[in-house]
């Protein structure tokens, strides 16, 4: 897939992965836009980088994103990319009684439904491009299950599965589609459960570099780091990662209440 000279829309690119994946794709030669829910956000982003292009939007309403197609298709015509990357991770305890049903389900909303009304709204224009693609950035999570943000795991394992159909759907259309499953970074998404960093965290910048490369070279599944590993053990041996995650959690639990 070629980069240079390409148009690429990133929603949630304001910070971490999707902030990572701008600054390197315009270093490809290619015209970014981000887009994101905070103004204030945009406006940083922009001020630190006024090469890229910033767009209010919001993932969870599809007026919004109508809105939003209306306005890149005019001003940037020539877009070809989308990177769906917008997600958001709470920590969920299933037995909590004062979870409220109304907001228990924004994860879904963002990183599942998002994505696929982004997908669906753009697909036609992307269909009419020589060569386009589409990017849904899911996660190492999507194979193993993370046992204080269920929700999200289930999310992205969703999209991970969604991914693979649409691939076959399109296979004989001019439009790619990749999905990148980041590791843990050393940027992580909030759980709600103190983490340390560490040491085998990978680094946001080299995960990104090893997805454009991936992009780049027509790699239809990206799975840089620990999450390739991930995904082959979650077949080989199933109960390892998960028993292996609960016991994390439960000490780091266990390490708040002294």
């Amino acid at each position: 897939m070629k980069l240079e000279n390409s148009t690429v829309l990133i929603t949630g690119g304001t910070n971490g992965i999707g902030l990572e994946f701008a600054k390197q794709l315009m270093q490809h030669g290619a015209n970014v836009i981000v887009t994101g829910r905070n103004p204030d956000k945009l406006d940083e982003t922009k001020r630190q980088f006024p090469g890229i292009n910033t767009i209010q939007s919001d993932v969870n309403n599809p007026d919004s994103i109508k809105a939003l197609y209306k306005q890149v298709t005019s001003q940037f015509p020539e877009l070809n990319i989308i990177i769906n990357n917008a997600g958001i991770m709470h920590s969920v305890e299933v037995n909590d009684k004062g979870v409220d049903i109304y907001n228990v389900t924004e994860e879904i909303e963002t990183n599942f439904s998002g994505t696929i009304r982004m997908i669906h709204q753009f697909l036609p224009h992307l269909m009419n491009k020589k060569s386009s693609a589409i990017v849904n950035v899911t996660s190492g999570l999507a194979f193993v299950p993370f046992t204080v943000s269920p929700i999200y795991c289930g999310t992205k394992a969703g999209i991970h599965i969604y991914s693979q159909a649409l691939r076959l759907q399109l296979k004989n259309t001019s439009v790619k589609v990749f999905e990148v499953a980041p590791p843990k970074t050393n940027k992580p998404l909030q759980t709600g459960i103190p983490e340390k960093s560490h040491p085998r965290d990978m680094k946001v910048d080299k995960m990104v570099s090893l997805s454009i490369q991936g992009i780049l070279n027509d790699k239809l599944e990206i799975r840089p780091g620990l999450a390739n590993v991930m995904k082959w053990m979650s077949r080989i041996a199933p109960n390892f990662f998960t028993e292996m995650i609960d016991k994390r959690i439960s000490k780091a639990k266990a390490s708040l209440q002294h």
